[in-house]
Formats: structure tokens, C-alpha cells, sequence
């Protein structure tokens, strides 16, 4: 009797393991240290990450022409964001190409070094976004979630 119930018993921790991997996982924290920009990642059977961006675009404010009034307001934004004083969230609109991604990514570049951090999240994973706030809120950086082409 004692060998079927052994028997039974690693049969269902099998069982409970097979489940186990395909249950979603909650989102880990990525090593924060390895870059200033991350890209929220969902994968098969509900499992997500964080990855690192270890290549962000070295494009600067000052190379950004033509949209001068939309920059300042932008960089000035972003300034109180990242010192703690009151800031808005932004929602940039414009057909392709008129540089709104180049901006988000000028002012990263422009602000990482006083602890600003992007997460590019696609929109269709936008409904993860509390688990997102969820992993970066006790963070002493300052983080855009960022999506592209909404």
C-alpha cells in the first residue's frame, strides 16, 4: 500500500510542477543596473518581463529642429518629473515621423543620469500596466512608461 500511495504521491508533484509552469508569474524586477530603458515583454502561457534596452538611441534635444515649442514643454515637464515637483502626464499626437519618440528618448538621454528610467510597454499590453506600477513604485528613479503608436 505504502509503494501506490509513494507512487501516487509523485505523480501528482509531477502533475502540480506541469501546472505550476503554466500558470502566469507575477512580473520580477530586472537588474536595474544593466540600462535606462526597459521593454515590457509578455510571453507565452501569461509570462512577462522586463528587458533591457542596452542600445537607446544617443539622439540629444539639441538635435531635434522644428519643434522648439513642443520641446520646451516637454523638457520642462520632464525636469519636474524627474526633481519630484508636480508634472503632467503627456500624450504626444502627430502622423509618423514628426518625432515624438525621438523627444521621449532625447529627454531619457537628457535626464538619465538624474535617475530617469523608460519602460516601452506595446499597447495591447497596456491592461498590465498596475503590474508594471506594481515593480517600479518603491524605486528612487523616475519612470516614463512609455507606448509607442497608441
Amino acid at each position: 500500500m505504502s509503494e501506490r500511495f509513494d507512487h501516487l504521491i509523485d505523480r501528482l508533484e509531477h502533475l502540480v510542477g506541469q501546472i505550476e509552469r503554466v500558470l502566469p508569474q507575477p512580473l520580477c524586477a530586472p537588474d536595474w543596473s544593466t540600462a535606462v530603458a526597459y521593454r515590457y515583454r509578455k510571453r507565452s502561457a501569461g509570462r512577462a518581463s522586463l528587458e533591457s534596452v542596452r542600445h537607446v538611441g544617443a539622439i540629444r534635444l539639441a538635435d531635434l529642429r522644428e519643434v522648439d515649442e513642443q520641446k520646451a514643454k516637454v523638457q520642462r515637464n520632464t525636469s519636474q518629473f524627474v526633481q519630484g515637483h508636480p508634472a503632467n502626464n503627456l500624450l504626444l499626437t502627430g502622423a509618423r515621423g514628426t518625432g515624438k519618440s525621438s523627444l521621449i528618448k532625447a529627454c531619457l538621454n537628457e535626464y538619465a543620469a538624474s535617475g530617469l528610467r523608460l519602460i516601452e510597454v506595446d499597447k495591447a499590453d497596456l491592461v498590465d500596466l498596475p503590474d508594471i506600477v506594481d515593480v517600479v513604485s518603491q524605486r528612487a528613479e523616475k519612470f516614463i512608461v512609455f507606448c509607442d503608436d497608441l
